[in-house]
């Protein structure tokens, strides 16, 4: 079934040049001829390719690269059909497969001149595709071409050569600027916290002496709800021995039993007052409910404590064989899933606080940066005032934790404020800096990238606000932005320079 095309733009660049050491085929060599630049987008390809000067009744080359989107790699299989489109004739050229990987070399023929559009039809295992190329123009004989080639002539100054073999080889990819809202940023460091019920601290509930469980309780090391932990005892202790006070809980069980059970006996033969036995069942209940109160925890040796939820050892907080008293932290036990980032900011931005409705995060540990939404996150809370010991305003910042995050790490934060305020970002990658100036590759076409200054405004940790420099209708490369300007730096400017296909 033929999918839908949505056409994003198709450029078409005439010039003239020198093709020194640019070549095609191993035996063609295109010096000194002149070439027709065509560059056209699709939802799912981009199309460069290079073709003679279209002349009526003279077969030309269309040398054309196919790259997918959004990853920019070449296109390995497929058939495809050029179809050149003039005044209602058309001159088609199918290849069952490329000429080689992402390269398709189409033979046409025109039949008239005039202005028309090229068409390529892909066939792939994903489906059906099409691309268009518009203001596309054959002309009546070799004079009129190379005449119109000359006045249309792309300069390269300033421009690098990027073959499309080269950016197959890594991740590359270009894109149109966007004009969105981008308020205000707030950037600041907040340090990463277990969220509340995400974390508990597991205590000793008697005095005595601590025996860890060595293959449970270490840290980092995964815990079930139910699981022994440890046990505190306290045998050997002359006072607040847990072990005696549990045989003594127990004796009191079974002579509060043997007492209520004897008078029951004494009851029916209407020996005892009713008093009497009310009294020895109350004292049965009693010692029985503190003795099922402590058999659940304790035993002969003492306390058993158990784990109250699945998760992760964060902190063991005493060593084995030490004493301890009721209510002291023993070990902190982690789910490791939600996480507060507990930032501060000035008071200058007191005002701003309340409009702040979305962050960016970055991880120091690998520069990874994730959107609020990704880590589905929310601003949980911020400062009305300071205090006396500290004059910041408090943010917090809940999130869900990716795995790129750690407890007691710190994090950068962006916090962005709601706005209507449109404008022009592009993505930090595509960003170079040089002394103190920054710099994008402007697309000239896919093979040709002019170094351009911008001026930069605020950022968000993702995209920055270009305040001069180029405008919403120029491709910027977004990703492999640095191996371009590696490619200048090698000083080789000409527009076909090692360019062999």
């Amino acid at each position: 079934m033929k999918n839908k095309i949505i056409l994003f733009s198709a450029l078409a660049f005439i010039f003239a040049s020198c093709h020194t050491n640019h070549n095609h085929d191993a035996e063609e060599s295109h010096h000194d001829k002149v070439s027709i630049k065509i560059t056209a987008y699709s939802n799912e390809f981009e199309v460069f390719a290079e073709a003679d000067p279209f002349v009526v009744g003279k077969s030309g080359e269309i040398l054309s690269h196919f790259s997918h989107l959004p990853s920019f790699k070449a296109l390995e299989s497929g058939s495809m059909t050029a179809r050149l489109k003039i005044n209602g004739k058309e001159t088609s050229h199918t290849l069952d497969k490329p000429t080689r990987k992402g390269i398709y070399k189409f033979i046409i023929t025109p039949e008239t001149e005039g202005a028309g559009q090229l068409v390529f039809d892909i066939v792939t295992e994903q489906g059906t595709f099409q691309l268009t190329a518009p203001d596309i123009h054959v002309y009546a004989d070799d004079h009129d071409a190379i005449h119109a080639a000359e006045e249309v002539i792309v300069s390269s100054t300033n421009a690098t050569v990027f073959t499309k073999e080269q950016s197959w080889k890594i991740d590359f990819a270009t894109e149109y600027p966007k004009v969105e809202p981008f308020g205000q940023v707030i950037k600041t460091t907040a340090q990463v916290q277990s969220a509340q019920g995400d974390e508990i601290i597991i205590t000793a509930k008697s005095n005595g002496i601590v025996v860890l469980a060595a293959e449970n309780v270490l840290e980092g090391k995964s815990v079930s709800n139910g699981q022994t932990l440890f046990s505190i005892s306290g045998n050997g202790l002359a006072n607040n021995n847990s072990a005696v006070y549990f045989q003594e809980v127990k004796n009191n069980l079974e002579k509060a039993k043997a007492d209520f059970e004897r008078l029951a006996e004494l009851a029916k033969d209407k020996i005892t007052s009713e008093k009497d036995l009310l009294n020895a069942k109350n004292q049965y209940d009693n010692a029985k409910a503190n003795y099922d109160n402590l058999v659940n925890i304790f035993s002969a040796s003492g306390q058993n404590v158990i784990g109250s939820m699945n998760g992760f050892v964060k902190q063991v907080f005493v060593q084995n064989g030490q004493y301890v008293e009721a209510g002291q932290a023993i070990v902190s036990i982690s789910q490791n899933k939600t996480f507060l980032l507990k930032a501060e900011v000035q008071q200058k931005f007191a005002p701003v606080l309340a409009t702040i409705k979305s962050a960016n995060i970055r991880t120091l540990q690998n520069n990874q940066t994730y959107t609020l939404a990704e880590l589905n996150g929310k601003i949980v809370s911020f400062g009305r005032n300071t205090n006396n010991d500290n004059f910041l305003l408090p943010i917090n910042i809940q999130i869900d934790n990716k795995g790129a995050f750690v407890s007691g790490g710190f994090v950068e934060l962006y916090l962005k404020a709601l706005t209507n305020t449109q404008a022009l970002t592009i993505p930090n990658a595509a960003i170079l800096e040089e002394q103190g100036n920054y710099f994008v590759f402007v697309q000239v076409h896919p093979e040709l990238f002019e170094k351009r200054e911008v001026k930069v405004g605020a950022t968000d940790g993702l995209k920055t606000e270009i305040v001069k420099g180029i405008t919403q209708q120029e491709r910027v490369v977004t990703e492999g932005a640095i191996l371009v300007k590696l490619a200048q730096a090698t000083g080789t400017l000409d527009a076909h320079s090692g360019h062999n296909h």
